[in-house]
């Protein structure tokens, strides 16, 4: 199956990509055609240092509602002449490429989440570097009450991360829902915004991002993502120290200290 460039929307804004997952029909459920497209996409950005910010939304109602399991059931097969064992797990091996070039591309994520975002749809949300959220924007790990782990593309990776383990448990053991003043209580949104401004607010935040040197936004996410890694403290500053040092030697950390001195913007030109 080739990828569905209708099902999402990609608009520039300046830095900023905005990539909208466009189908409303289906609350944005993950069908190959999307993940196909979504792949090809992360693949454009991964050296696409013009772009520095990177925003996921969804049109219609909802964020994303998981993986499209109707197109599965009628017959949707990832990968031609292989048993279904085998086509199953290249799907399961596709989505989590997915979430791992959600990592990789150097722009920051930032999921604008109105509605559902549940399974696929949480993952990607928990994938991303922020979530900025509406009121009724509500998170689950809805595989678990299918008969099925709870923990998919990544999910119990990031959540006990992101909200710590007894909480992250919690959600994934029983599938409930979250809403959007819960999540924010617990750590796994950044912010809950007005109603149908989730999208904007997303942009705005993007664009205050793109504010700082471009080299320094990608290595600062690098830095983040080791930690989240698990590296040792020593590993860190070790890190911290190897990467400051290099950042030092730009002309944009130049630029950046005389505009300091003379109280003015910075002009980066990622140089």
């Amino acid at each position: 199956m080739s990828a569905d460039l209708d099902s999402i929307e990609v608009e520039r804004h300046g830095p900023v990509t905005v990539l909208t997952l466009n189908r409303p029909d289906r609350l944005n459920a993950l069908s190959h055609g999307l993940l196909r497209r979504l792949d090809d996409l992360l693949d454009d950005l991964l050296y696409d240092y013009q772009q520095r910010v990177l925003v996921l939304a969804g049109h219609g109602r909802a964020f994303c509602a998981g993986m499209d399991l109707k197109g599965q059931a009628a017959g949707d097969a990832w990968v031609e002449d292989a048993g279904p064992r085998q086509a199953l797990y290249a799907l399961q091996e596709a989505v989590g490429r997915i979430i791992t070039k959600l990592r990789d591309v150097p722009q920051p994520v930032i999921a604008a989440v109105h509605g559902v975002a549940a399974g696929g749809g949480l993952s990607l949300a928990c994938a991303s570097d922020q979530r900025i959220v509406e009121p009724e924007a509500r998170f689950m790990a809805s595989f678990v009450k299918l008969g099925v782990s709870g923990g998919d593309m990544a999910s119990s990776w990031f959540l006990p991360r992101i909200v710590g383990w007894e909480r992250a448990a919690d959600i994934l053991y029983t599938g409930r829902e979250v809403g959007a003043e819960e999540a924010l209580a617990m750590g796994l949104v950044s912010r809950v915004v007005e109603p149908g401004t989730a999208r904007e607010q997303a942009i705005e935040l993007a664009e205050r991002m793109c504010a700082t040197a471009p080299f320094g936004l990608r290595m600062t996410k690098s830095l983040l993502n080791q930690s989240r890694d698990g590296l040792s403290l020593h590993q860190q500053i070790e890190l911290e120290n190897r990467t400051q040092v290099l950042l030092t030697t730009t002309d944009d950390f130049a630029e950046g200290t005389r505009a300091f001195a003379e109280r003015r913007p910075a002009v980066f030109r990622d140089a």
